[in-house]
């Protein structure tokens, strides 16, 4: 039986580079990481990932990932286990004066 797909919801400037407001991944059999899911959700959208994750492929500072409302990078961070059917947001900190 197929596992639910999880789904990752952009913000504005990421949907802009995308040109998609949410992508849609496959679950693997196997739980995955954050990270996993990344490289899963990214492949197509390449441009997405360098906003997202820093050299190390860590989160960057200015940007929260979100699973299932729970907050990944105050958590395992990459390493933190997505399950099927989830819905991850990714936000952007806004700052400015």
């Amino acid at each position: 039986m197929p596992l639910a797909p999880v789904r990752v919801i952009l913000p504005g400037l990421l949907r802009d580079l995308a040109g998609v407001s949410e992508i849609e991944v496959e679950s693997p059999q196997q739980s995955q990481t954050v990270a996993e899911l990344l490289d899963r959700a990214f492949s197509e959208h390449r441009i997405l990932d360098g906003k997202v994750r820093d050299e190390r492929g860590e989160i960057r500072r200015h940007v929260k990932v979100f699973v299932n409302g729970e907050d990944a990078t105050r958590a395992a961070g990459v390493a933190t286990a997505v399950p099927a059917g989830a819905r991850v947001h990714i936000i952007n900190a806004v700052s400015g004066g």
